[in-house]
């Protein structure tokens, strides 16, 4: 018998409260493992910030919102410590999505090997596969595209811009909210140019380094900067639009931009939005090209790493929230 802790939500999101005041820790005597399941100790767990907006009682999403009482689900990684018969080896490193536990049960279709190809099993931690799909079969990005990304410092965002480079792009612009989130996308990450959002013009900044303006506008969070992005949009541009964080935290405008209709109509803008509830197919066409991208150099893996196990979870997944971390935001388990 194996005790697990876990993150539980204690009571719906209305607001803009802070998930800290939203959850609780409890524990759970799991038992062992039966035929085909494993026992997985838990070692890293992935935040998002899509895990507020599933605290909340109707989350209109295409994915299921958390329920008071029952643990936070997130994408995790771990080590089977305990098999059933048929089970996966004890020691496999294995990756699940019941996220916020110590220790879980899972089943035949419910833990994964990790790619044994990987520096380390959480580098399988990642918003990858979003940012493959939205910039590759969503805005079709090739060679010689303008690219501007918005929260490019983010998980998704970190990744997006990596892949236009891959995939041959003339220019990758990406915006932030710091100064050094700019250093961050420039030095790190590879872009080409980096806007802070809140300093001044924006529409001017994108003008002065895009001048014949962007081709592809991969967008996660909405409001001015998606405003701004019609205005600096070449003719034909395909703008995928993933996400709304100026409007994620609360039910401000930031998820309501306006659309300039008259210069989408000239510029022939193509909207593209997209959901994040991916195939295999997709899964398959991120696995396939992310160890070979990292081997070579073409893309590095944006993360934090969060010590403090689940006593920290709700307090980073806020800082998640409030633009303080970069990259794919990950939790250590002890």
């Amino acid at each position: 018998m194996t005790t697990a802790r876990r993150v539980i939500l204690d009571q719906y999101r209305t607001g803009t409260e802070a998930a800290a005041k939203l959850v609780a820790l409890d524990e759970i005597t799991l038992p062992d493992p039966g035929p085909g399941e494993v026992l997985i100790r838990t070692t890293h767990v992935q935040l998002a910030a899509v895990l507020a907006d599933l605290m909340r009682e109707n989350p209109n999403l295409p994915m299921a919102g958390y329920k008071p009482g029952e643990p936070l689900w997130a994408g995790a990684v771990g080590e089977v410590i305990a098999a059933g018969e048929g089970g996966l080896a004890v020691g496999t490193a294995v990756a699940h999505r019941k996220g916020l536990q110590s220790h879980v049960i899972a089943g035949p279709w419910e833990a994964f090997p990790v790619d044994p190809a990987l520096p380390e099993p959480y580098f399988a931690l990642n918003q990858g596969v979003t940012a493959y799909h939205g910039m590759v079969d969503v805005a079709e990005v090739s060679e010689g595209d303008v690219v501007f990304v918005s929260g490019a410092a983010g998980g998704v965002g970190s990744l997006a811009g990596q892949i236009a480079k891959a995939r041959g792009a003339k220019k990758v612009i990406g915006s932030a909210g710091s100064a050094a989130k700019l250093v961050y996308l420039t030095e790190e990450l590879g872009y080409d140019a980096a806007l802070d959002y809140r300093d001044g013009d924006l529409v001017a900044a994108l003008k002065t380094v895009a001048p014949d303006g962007i081709d592809v506008f991969f967008d996660t969070v909405g409001g001015t900067q998606f405003e701004a992005a019609v205005q600096v949009a070449a003719e034909g541009a395909r703008f995928a639009l993933c996400g709304a964080l100026a409007g994620q935290l609360d039910d401000s405008v930031g998820a309501h931009p306006r659309l300039d209709i008259m210069t989408a109509i000239n510029a022939e803008i193509v909207l593209k939005p997209f959901r994040t509830m991916h195939t295999p197919e997709q899964l398959e066409a991120w696995s396939s090209h992310y160890s070979h991208w990292l081997a070579d150099g073409s893309v590095v893996y944006p993360h934090t790493l969060v010590p403090g196990g689940l006593d920290v979870a709700a307090a980073t997944l806020d800082a998640l929230l409030a633009g303080t971390h970069r990259g794919t935001v990950l939790v250590e388990l002890a």
